[in-house]
């Protein structure tokens, strides 16, 4: 396939393309709807994919850090750096009339939202393009949907995964050479409607009985169960912490989820793990926000030694799956 070049006319550029885009990554402190953003970044790229400037901003979350283990952001080095309101104006600047890219695009989108309402203001984006979604419709012959499989496609070097300016220069890397073959295969970009957000404010009281509330989107996302494909890894036994899952282990989920459940057990399913249905002494991992609850999933995994993390280092750690062994 030949692809469309630097040399490419505007008259030759598909005209229902964008005009500008925004690639965007930001780092959290966790995924649920309480969870702050703790770094950002920001490329601007032109109607081609060409990149016009970049930025970068710590923000103090004003809580726990979260997974430093991951982000590398401790609660000194972001003492001092500002709040969100401070950064919203220029964050906003940097937005402003361009097409939101990121890599899961939903979860950078919702963060930024939120963090907006909070703020009392709206993030100016009106379209998002998941870049996931994008290399579904090319069919990129890619292992699985990581940034690191993305940009290792196109020959993009990571230097820094998890650092919010490396991702999002990976990503605007990554993007350009997609933007282009989806211009020349004549691919109808996946674009999607960005709505100000209005839960914040809006969303009922948390019931005293569970500390984590419900997704929002949990109401119109629901899918008929079915039956996953097994797991083609051999499972190579227990998590051990401060190590990268592999493919093939086994990980079992108990309780509430801020991320749709079967979203996420796709997202587990797509990195080479297995889904458990229940917790044995063959159990890798439990995931649930809830450790103390006495659940018969919780209380397997107490008698049997089986290591427990929450649903914001699990995602995390689903970032870097380390392969199976050869």
């Amino acid at each position: 396939m030949t692809m469309l070049d630097d040399r490419t006319t505007a008259a030759a550029w598909p005209t229902a393309y964008p005009q500008g885009y925004a690639v965007v990554d930001v780092e959290t402190t966790g995924l649920a709807r309480d969870d702050r953003i703790v770094s950002a970044a920001v490329y601007r790229l032109d109607a081609q994919g060409n990149v016009e400037d970049h930025w970068y901003t710590l923000v103090n979350p004003e809580r726990d850090p979260g997974p430093v283990w991951i982000h590398g952001l401790t609660s000194d080095a972001l003492e001092g750096a500002p709040l969100f309101p401070e950064i919203a104006a220029e964050f906003a600047a940097r937005l402003d009339g361009r097409v939101l890219v990121a890599h899961n695009a939903i979860f950078d989108w919702q963060m930024i939202a939120r963090e907006y309402a909070r703020a009392e203001s709206a993030a100016p984006v009106r379209q998002r393009l998941c870049t996931i979604a994008l290399a579904k419709q090319l069919a990129l012959p890619l292992p699985n949907h990581k940034l690191e499989s993305l940009a290792a496609h196109f020959g993009v070097e990571q230097r820094q995964a998890h650092n919010a300016l490396d991702d999002a220069r990976v990503l605007a890397e990554a993007f350009r050479p997609s933007l282009h073959a989806a211009a020349e295969q004549g691919v109808r970009l996946p674009l999607l409607e960005c709505r100000p957000l209005t839960e914040w404010a809006a969303s009922p009281a948390v019931p005293a009985a569970s500390p984590y509330p419900s997704s929002p989107y949990r109401s119109n996302s629901w899918r008929p169960s079915r039956k996953r494909p097994a797991c083609p890894y051999p499972n190579p036994g227990r998590y051990e912490t401060d190590k990268p899952l592999k493919q093939g282990m086994r990980v079992a989920f108990s309780g509430d989820t801020s991320v749709d459940r079967e979203l996420l057990e796709d997202r587990t399913v797509e990195a080479g793990l297995h889904v458990a249905g229940s917790v044995s002494r063959l159990t890798s991992l439990l995931v649930t926000n809830d450790p103390d609850a006495a659940t018969s999933k919780t209380l397997k995994a107490r008698s049997f030694g089986t290591p427990v993390v929450d649903e914001a280092a699990y995602t995390q750690l689903l970032r870097d799956v380390a392969p199976a062994d050869g």
